[in-house]
Order: structure tokens, then sequence, then C-alpha cells
């Protein structure tokens, strides 16, 4: 396997990574955005009540891309099996 190979594996790993993580993410940023201006509005500054928002958020993400992102996984765990004898000769 040269250097150049083994870079275009990191490359598409890592934009395969992003990928995954920025549904939840962003559904994260945006609970927690919401969360943070409804307790500035009511002045309700209650450290427990900006977890669970998130993590419902979270899981919501989970459940509506999750086909999608396991979907470009096995597209990336195929890509490598592929490559992989061709880069090893």
């Amino acid at each position: 396997m040269n250097a150049e190979t083994a870079v275009g594996i990191i490359q598409k790993a890592l934009l395969v990574a992003l990928l995954l993580a920025a549904p939840m993410l962003i559904f994260g940023l945006v609970a927690g955005l919401l969360v943070s201006i409804l307790q500035a509005v009511t002045q309700l500054q209650e450290m427990t009540l900006t977890f669970i928002p998130k993590m419902i958020a979270i899981a919501a993400a989970v459940l509506i891309f999750g086909q999608w992102m396991l979907l470009r996984l096995m597209e990336f765990t195929r890509g490598i099996f592929e490559i992989l004898p061709q880069a090893v000769k």
C-alpha cells in the first residue's frame, strides 16, 4: 500500500465520519439553542433541563437518519474491502 492510497482511505473515512455525525450534532445544537432561549426568556436556570431535550433530539435524529447513516457506512466498508486487496499487492 502506497501513501496515496492510505491518504485516500483516511480522507474518505473522515468524510464518512463527518457525514454520520452531522445529523445528530445539528439536532443537538438546535435543541440546545432552543432550550437556551427558553431559559433566557423564563429565567429558569436548571442544569438538567438542557440535557433531556438534547438526548431526545439526538435519539430523533438517529431514528430519522439511521437508515441513511447505515447505508453510507455500508458503502464505505464495501469500498474499503474492494480497495484493500489491490492496495496490499
